[in-house]
């Protein structure tokens, strides 16, 4: 049976919102609600990697694991990456890769990524969702990911392209992109050793390292996309919609 690692990129120096980790809602830290989503899952083991001691410090605090990582990184995968290896775990076949700023991500879309990418032994896989909203287009935090073909319920299909905007409502197959990823650990290792590519620089996408270099992301289909957090305005719209919830 393969074995899963799941591991949470996290740093305070965001630029549009700096310390967002550590940012509560209901009295808890963003980063330690993703950690809850990730354990939800029950699919391996939950660690976060910090760039920082104050959000090492947190996570052990609300009883999860961290460890510290370097502040040279230039994406999450390069971060998680160095923890996969600080965490000597040779056994792990599979790592999947969690956004620190998405405490409402699903557990049940988590699960069924991973399902799809052991049922179809992918490289990488990622989740995407319907986009209902017109101005999701023109939204530059929101990312857009472009399919060979339709997303339905059942089917993991490659991706062609992501982007900020330039991929307009008039294009099909175009969704709204939840970055999460689920990597062999092999293909995390190639990823890591190639060279940062124009594109990826230019667009501020680490995942067109790997289309660029002809390694196939397969997308599934979530049931909905989470509120990323990406500014004060985002944290405090969140922040109201858990606190009502409970």
């Amino acid at each position: 049976m393969s074995k899963v690692l799941i591991l949470i990129p996290s740093r305070m120096a965001a630029q549009r919102l700096p310390g967002k980790p550590l940012l509560e809602i209901k009295n808890i830290p963003i980063i330690s609600h993703v950690v809850k989503r990730g354990q939800e899952t029950g699919l391996g083991e939950v660690v976060v990697c910090a760039e920082d001691k104050e959000i090492m410090s947190a996570v052990e605090k609300d009883g999860g694991r961290a460890i510290l990582t370097g502040n040279y990184h230039k994406n999450g995968t390069e971060r998680i990456y160095e923890g996969l290896q600080k965490l000597q775990t040779e056994d792990v076949d599979y790592v999947i890769s969690l956004q620190g700023d998405e405490p409402e991500i699903n557990p049940g879309d988590i699960k069924n990524l991973y399902r799809h990418v052991i049922e179809n032994n992918s490289d990488i896989g990622t989740l995407a969702a319907e986009i209902n909203e017109d101005k999701i287009f023109n939204n530059e935090n929101v990312v857009k990911v472009k399919t060979q073909e339709k997303l339905k319920n059942n089917n993991f299909v490659v991706a062609i392209d992501f982007s900020r905007n330039n991929l307009s409502k008039e294009s099909s197959n175009v969704y709204h992109h939840i970055g999460i990823y689920c990597y062999k650990v092999s293909i995390l290792k190639k990823y890591v050793n190639l060279e940062h590519t124009k594109n990826e620089i230019e667009n501020r996408l680490e995942q067109l390292r790997a289309l660029d270099n002809n390694i196939i992301i397969n997308v599934a289909l979530a049931k909905s996309a989470p509120i990323g957090i990406d500014t004060k305005e985002d944290y405090i719209a969140l922040k109201k919609i858990m606190e009502y919830k409970s």
